[in-house]
């Protein structure tokens, strides 16, 4: 594996990522192994296994994120880049697409987002699958209200090719639930630019027919099952339906926050906390969260 800077990491944040690069590659040794005892390539298992992440694709990679109008400050921005500098050893560029620079650390590269579209929030999603965007190669998305506390250089090897994407949250209820949650997906930019033309060629009318851009994205790609995955459901977690316990939940003056400050279930190959809806991060008391948050 490649070498890291220690230097830029706690203590504590070390111990994680050490740990994952040895679960990483106890998994390629034993993968090796079978497969030599099988005197074979198991193809399914060698696709579905995260490799050493200096072998990543010879594309340029990229981390990219929205910010559009006033709800999220600068500080989601600013965050998502720390968080991302901390958990991940993959060379990449970090990209915010955004309407307003401002406040933005001077090492985040800022694409100003096209004007006059009459596209709002969650609905400049779609414009990532334009053909003509401006960068070339992986693009791994983050929406903004999400915290990163482990290593998430799989998320760039992980199916190397495929459009990845969250299975929606609505699976902690219902364990078959088939739907998309846009909030961490991966695609080569301008390998799937059918989803944006056929959105762009009559936005109002979409925006007006489907709730959110991840109902989109379903639509257009649920038939076409060779070419997209859901990323494993334990990856990436709803932080207040499935890392905490929904029935903590409560509304105060109009806003849904958590009764009380708690320790959430980590699940051991979990990386990504999900705030969906509220609260957001910046309103949860709880210490984990405060933590890493940052």
């Amino acid at each position: 594996m490649a070498k890291i800077d220690k230097s830029k990491y706690t203590k504590a944040e070390w111990k994680v990522i050490r740990e994952e690069r040895r679960r990483l590659k106890s998994a390629e040794r034993a993968r090796k192994a079978e497969k030599k005892q099988e005197g074979a390539v198991d193809t399914e298992r060698t696709i579905n296994i995260a490799v050493n992440p200096s072998s990543v694709t010879k594309l340029k990679n990229y981390i990219v994120c929205l910010k559009h109008g006033t709800k999220y400050s600068a500080d989601y921005v600013n965050n998502l880049y720390n968080m991302t500098q901390r958990h991940c050893t993959v060379q990449h560029e970090f990209v915010c697409f955004t309407d307003d620079v401002r406040d933005l650390n001077p090492n985040i590269h800022t694409i100003h987002l096209k004007p006059g579209n009459g596209l709002s929030g969650w609905w400049y999603k779609p414009t990532f699958f334009d053909k003509d965007i401006p960068l070339k190669g992986n693009l791994l998305y983050f929406d903004l209200d999400l915290v990163i506390h482990r290593n998430i250089d799989n998320l760039f090897t992980y199916n190397e090719g495929k459009f990845m994407i969250c299975r929606d949250f609505n699976r902690s209820i219902r364990h078959d639930w088939n739907r998309m949650n846009s909030s961490v997906f991966r695609l080569q930019a301008g390998s799937l630019p059918f989803v944006y033309d056929n959105f762009i060629q009559n936005a109002p009318v979409q925006i007006r027919k489907f709730h959110g851009d991840q109902d989109w994205i379903f639509e257009q790609l649920k038939d076409k099952k060779n070419i997209w995955q859901y990323w494993p459901d334990s990856w990436i977690q709803s932080y207040k339906w499935e890392m905490r316990d929904r029935n903590d939940l409560e509304r105060d003056n109009g806003r849904r926050n958590f009764k009380r400050k708690a320790d959430p279930k980590i699940l051991r190959d979990c990386s990504v906390a999900v705030f969906h809806g509220e609260p957001h991060p910046h309103q949860v008391e709880d210490d984990w969260v405060k933590e890493n948050w940052r």
